[in-house]
């Protein structure tokens, strides 16, 4: 019997093609010369005292170049050239959908560097990127909203934390992961743990294959795992927009979300790097719900920062022109 599609699934496919039908549509317009342009003082006087103190500091934190950094000249392309790859292969819809987006009320001529996918090392030349090494130093890595469609996504979560199951899920594709392996041969099995790969192309599947397990599922669970993958752990926006709570080490990767700043026991639970402590740390809030609670709490109220699209933008535009100001010398 062919499984039914999910309540969930199906927003997800409506909110991908209003993406995709609103994107374009933008696309075409800017192309066609109907941009209204970008002002940053105008962005900023429209914006309440407080909100425009947080996308300063954030616009900040986004991009943090070293002194004397500058695009080489023939080095990255233009905003006139920033055109959507029709007849390429491996085209990064939803991360040039949403550069474009920032970029494009911005003069024509300004030149930027990018690098799609998913990026775990410091770029070479000052480029906008989804995700970067967590580094409280200088970066030529600025972070972008990029693939918001995928990664974006939050829930609304109507079970309370303490009635879900005593245990913890973990529920990924496992493909050159060894962390993630490392937790599936560490804790698969265990009564506590509810953990698979859903997966049959790497890894040991024939030890740990699972079906796959939606979102709604997973949230019958107190604890989820997050545990990265080839940069940041995908499930962690929505994982703290519920009433679960995200369990994982300290983050090596971040992205627009700013995973860096997140607190150990104030917005997740944080275990070590091999997992050995997982027990102790899930049995310590299973016994101290209240203590649960209130990082569920701290964890909404840092999700709900990034709920605003509208602000989001102004964040990201307030970024991209200090970017050119920067390296357009």
């Amino acid at each position: 019997m062919k499984k039914p599609v999910s309540r969930r699934s199906l927003a997800k496919g409506a909110d991908r093609l209003r993406f995709y039908a609103g994107n374009f549509g933008r696309y075409f317009a800017r192309r066609l010369g109907l941009g209204l342009g970008w002002d940053r003082g105008k962005a900023l006087d429209s914006l309440p005292e407080s909100r425009r103190e947080e996308a300063l500091r954030r616009s900040a934190y986004y991009l943090r170049l070293p002194e004397g950094a500058s695009l080489p000249q023939g080095k990255g392309v233009e905003v006139r050239d920033f055109r959507y790859p029709f007849g390429q292969k491996k085209k990064y819809a939803t991360y040039f959908f949403d550069l474009f987006r920032v970029i494009s009320p911005f003069p024509a001529g300004c030149r930027f560097a990018y690098t799609f996918g998913d990026v775990s090392w410091e770029t070479e030349l000052p480029s906008f990127v989804k995700t970067r090494p967590v580094t409280e130093l200088t970066t030529n890595s600025v972070l972008m909203p990029l693939n918001t469609v995928r990664h974006f996504r939050f829930v609304s979560d109507t079970v309370a934390f303490r009635d879900k199951k005593d245990a913890i899920v973990f529920r990924n594709v496992v493909r050159g992961q060894a962390h993630r392996l490392a937790f599936l041969r560490r804790w698969a099995g265990h009564p506590m743990v509810d953990a698979g790969q859903v997966n049959t192309d790497w890894g040991e599947p024939e030890r740990y294959l699972k079906p796959f397990m939606d979102i709604d599922a997973q949230l019958g669970y107190k604890f989820v795992a997050c545990i990265e993958g080839n940069d940041v752990a995908t499930n962690l926006k929505w994982v703290m927009s519920s009433n679960s709570v995200a369990v994982m080490p300290r983050p090596r990767f971040e992205s627009w979300f700013m995973e860096g700043e997140l607190v150990p026991g104030r917005h997740y639970i944080m275990v070590k790097d091999d997992y050995s402590d997982l027990e102790e740390r899930l049995r310590h809030y299973i016994d101290h719900p209240e203590e649960a609670e209130a990082i569920i709490e701290e964890a909404h109220r840092w999700v709900d920062r990034f709920r605003d699209r509208a602000f989001e933008i102004t964040v990201a535009r307030l970024t991209a022109d200090r970017y050119f100001t920067l390296t357009n010398r």
